[in-house]
């Protein structure tokens, strides 16, 4: 079937990427009726690279439309299906939600990238280590990150998290650090998370 040609919303996703899994976990979480069709990125469709330049995953295909940033992936689906909303109602808020994903891409993505390819160092997952237990008191100040309701922010911190064992990131547990383990314990028990786990990430050893 042509990716275009179809009726119901697909989402071309990458199994083992954190940036599918983020965007699996909206689909969840907004109860949306989505074909998930897993590629890697050398089995991916020949016709891909014709609607999507970069011919990267994950890529969502909502008729003629053809989405191919994670994040706008996200902020399109938060709006098109506002129950539950994953973006606060104000502005500024709103506006700080975005700036603590773009933190996210900025400061964490780049090291977590190269370590789920296996081309990262000792030195990127110390960096992760420490970047997490400096900040672990922060998770416990409410129940989401910087949040009283699950937002878009806990979609993209998620699979991350989940990930620390399989690249090789060790955070000791203490004081410090029981809000940030609390805060993953949320997260992985939340339906919508359980629900997005392909079979690659189920067989992931959680960090909790």
């Amino acid at each position: 079937m042509s990716i275009l040609n179809r009726s119901t919303m697909a989402l071309l996703s990458d199994p083992g990427c954190h940036y599918s899994q983020r965007v699996r976990i909206v689909l969840a979480e907004k109860g949306v009726t989505c074909d998930i069709e897993d590629y890697t990125p050398e089995t991916v469709p020949a016709e891909l690279s014709d609607l999507n330049p970069y011919n990267s995953l994950p890529t969502l295909v909502d008729r003629d439309l053809v989405l191919y940033d994670s994040r706008v992936m996200m902020e399109y689906l938060d709006e098109r299906f506002p129950h539950p909303p994953l973006l606060p109602v104000y502005p500024v808020a709103r506006a700080q939600a975005r700036l603590w994903m773009q933190r996210i891409e900025h400061d964490w993505c780049p090291a977590v990238d190269r370590l789920m390819l296996g081309k990262g160092s000792s030195e990127d997952a110390k960096m992760l280590g420490q970047s997490l237990t400096g900040i672990a008191p922060i998770f416990g100040e409410m129940p989401f990150f910087m949040s009283e309701d699950f937002t878009l922010t806990d979609c993209c911190l998620a699979p991350i998290l989940w990930r620390l064992n399989q690249m090789g990131v060790s955070i000791a547990k203490s004081r410090q650090t029981k809000p940030l383990y609390d805060y993953m314990g949320r997260l992985f028990t939340r339906d919508s998370f359980k629900e997005s786990l392909s079979i690659q990430e189920k067989e992931m050893a959680s960090p909790v």
